[in-house]
């Protein structure tokens, strides 16, 4: 089982992680979304969303723009992020990931 977190602003991927509205959180099994859930995270504070979504049983991180601090300390959670990722909707993301056409790029965030 894989489970993603991706920040969403309006619905799609937000291009600051830190900043976003709420995450989708999707679990697979077998190649296969199982579980789409929405979360609203914690008011933002350097360092919490990674042990916070490490709490939420995440594996994976997609996002648009993500600072290297937070890559590091997803990494010191044996989470597996990937940047630069196009604004679409969340399923449609891991869709890409799963069957590995999912387009990324520059990371967006540059702090």
């Amino acid at each position: 089982m894989k489970k993603f977190a991706i920040p969403l602003e309006n619905g799609r991927l937000c291009s600051h992680f830190g900043h976003c509205q709420q995450f989708a959180i999707i679990e697979t099994m077998d190649g296969k979304i199982t579980v789409q859930n929405l979360v609203t995270p914690p008011p933002h504070e350097p360092g919490l969303l990674p042990q916070w979504l490490s709490e939420h049983g995440v594996t994976h991180v997609i996002a648009g723009g993500i600072g290297q601090k937070a890559i590091n300390l997803f990494n010191g959670q044996n989470i597996q992020v990937t940047v630069g990722a196009q604004p679409k909707q969340p399923a449609e993301l891991v869709e890409d990931w799963l069957t590995n056409s999912l387009v990324s790029g520059a990371n967006a965030c540059d702090h």
